[in-house]
């Protein structure tokens, strides 16, 4: 569904990525994983062309996007879920929700909307300064899913959430993907990325250096928890 080719990118004089590839299927839920500075959001931010690239591809379904802006790839059915979340705080979840086009090949009904997220119908007259970051998190998702997107990328959805609330935000990607959407996350929590997670791409120094499956992390987490600073 998405291929990532050569991808490179700087700040300033440092370069953040380096020669990243990667691929993900229809269907899958695959996560980013690598220390603070290694290049996770930059690569989400130059597949959604919100930072300038000095090399290398995207495809997305067969398409070439990487000169395409922004927007255009919304269309396509990109969706992006900052860390930030981007919630409009003056405004009520239902208008957080309506406010956006539904531009994507598949936008969400309301109605869908609120069977996959139940805590946002019962929320849905409360304003975004009301909301706990789970709420947040939960908003920024179903607003993006609601635009049309066919591919999340989401950055690190569980921050500074508890342990309750990142067990939702689970179950929740998992029913998104029963429902055909496909997942690209950052997660530094390696025990919830191995509960939802196909695959798994471990970035370090701006460079993807291994592939691993859920088995092959499960055996590395040690290792990898060291890696991490955790």
């Amino acid at each position: 569904m998405l291929r990532v080719a050569g991808l490179s990118a700087w700040y300033g004089e440092a370069q953040v990525l380096r020669d990243a590839a990667l691929e993900i299927g229809e269907g899958e839920i695959v996560t980013l994983i690598g220390r603070n500075g290694a290049g996770k959001t930059t690569l989400l931010r130059c597949v959604m062309g919100l930072q300038e690239r000095s090399a290398g591809t995207v495809e997305f379904l067969g398409r070439d996007l990487t000169a395409l802006p922004t927007h255009r790839r919304v269309r396509t059915g990109l969706g992006y879920v900052p860390d930030d979340r981007g919630i409009y705080a003056g405004l009520t979840v239902e208008e957080n929700l309506l406010l956006p086009p539904r531009v994507g090949p598949d936008p969400w009904s309301l109605d869908r909307v609120y069977e996959t997220f139940p805590r946002l119908k019962e929320r849905r007259r409360s304003p975004g300064t009301k909301l706990s970051g789970g709420e947040q998190q939960m908003l920024a998702m179903a607003r993006v899913l609601r635009m049309g997107a066919r591919l999340l990328l989401c950055d690190e959805p569980t921050e500074g959430l508890s342990p309750l609330i990142v067990q939702q935000i689970g179950s929740i990607l998992r029913e998104v993907k029963d429902q055909g959407v496909t997942v690209l996350l950052i997660e530094q929590n390696v025990h919830f990325a191995q509960s939802v997670a196909d695959r798994h791409y471990l970035l370090a120094e701006g460079r993807i250096v291994e592939s691993l499956a859920n088995d092959e992390l499960r055996a590395r987490e040690r290792d990898l928890l060291e890696h991490l600073g955790i």
